[in-house]
Formats: structure tokens, sequence, C-alpha cells
């Protein structure tokens, strides 16, 4: 089985450039590459993530997700969507293939994916072969336990002081006066 060399770019505001080279081989999952690219930026990998199979535009095409999302079995037909299934030779369409990842949604940390390198053989396990720049310590940071991400407008604020109010859920008009909810209670299951 042949090896595949990887370039991994982390998409950042920094004006330097942050990325590495990883040698799998092509029977791996992608479940491996994620554990190895996670190793490799020094992430907990703590998050939720998913790989797309992407093109030479960087559009986001197959998604592959760390956990099985699917509801029925509809999508057997499908190419496999979940990384500890999907085997990264299946998902091999050009010589410089490109993949997307993205880690931790709410953050929306984005790393650019591109196959740079068929090896006649394969590693016996996956490696780092080059790493160059520093991982931004923003990849490392967790939020505290104390705080709360309000949905309206991105704001962090302290546990203690969030009102659901803000969120404005209670500015609806449902067309109803007030006063024929009188009377009316909610039961408890």
């Amino acid at each position: 089985m042949q090896g595949l060399k990887f370039r991994i770019l982390l998409d950042s505001d920094a004006k330097t450039e942050v990325f590495r080279d990883i040698v799998l081989s092509a029977s791996d999952n992608f479940e491996t590459f994620y554990q190895t690219i996670i190793q490799a930026f020094g992430l907990k990998g703590d998050q939720m993530a998913s790989f797309y199979v992407s093109n030479d535009s960087w559009d986001k095409g197959h998604e592959i997700n760390l956990m099985d999302m699917s509801y029925d079995d509809d999508d057997l037909d499908q190419p496999a969507n979940v990384m500890s299934k999907a085997v990264l030779k299946d998902f091999i369409q050009a010589p410089d293939q490109k993949f997307i990842l993205i880690y931790d949604f709410l953050a929306m940390q984005l790393f650019l994916i591109e196959l740079i390198e068929a090896l006649p053989e394969a590693p016996q396990q996956p490696a780092i072969v080059l790493s160059i720049g520093d991982t931004p310590a923003s990849l490392h940071q967790d939020l505290p336990s104390e705080e709360v991400f309000m949905a309206g407008g991105g704001a962090l604020v302290e546990a203690e002081d969030f009102d659901e109010d803000d969120l404005g859920f209670n500015d609806y008009d449902d067309g109803y006066p007030d006063e024929e909810l009188d009377g009316y209670h909610e039961t408890e299951f």
C-alpha cells in the first residue's frame, strides 16, 4: 500500500504561516488522520470536528464527521461519513486532493489540507515530517466554565449576570392579549 504526504495549513489571522507536513498510509482512516493533526498542532482534541472533501477553489464537498450524525439508514449508498469508517484512499480523486478540516465549530478553526506527494511505500505509523510555525495560543484556550456564550451578539457574560430577557425571547408578540393567558399553567411532566 502506498503512503500519502499531506500539508496542513492553519488558516488564521496570524502574519506568519503555520503548517505541518504529515505522512500516512493510504489505508488509514480519517480518524487516524484527525488524531495526527491534533497531535501535530498540540490541540486537546476535545471539540467537534469535520473534514470536507474539497477542490481547487476550496469549496466544501462531502462531509466526514468525527461522530456519527446520521438519523437513519438512508445514507447506506453514500460514501462513509464518519471518520472511523472513511478510508483516505477512497477519497483521493486528484494528485493534489484537497480537504478542509473544521475544528471547534464555535471558534471555526479552519485547516486547509492538500495532498503534496504520493509515496511508493506507506509509513509504519503516521508521522509529522515537517513543522513550520507555532500554533497560536488562542487555539489552546478554553472558556472558563462559569462563562456562557450568548447567542444574540456573541458576547460573553458571567453566568450569574445571564438574563434570558437579554436574548429578546420575551419580546415576541403572538397576537393574543396577555389576559387570555390568565388561568393557563404549565404542566410539568
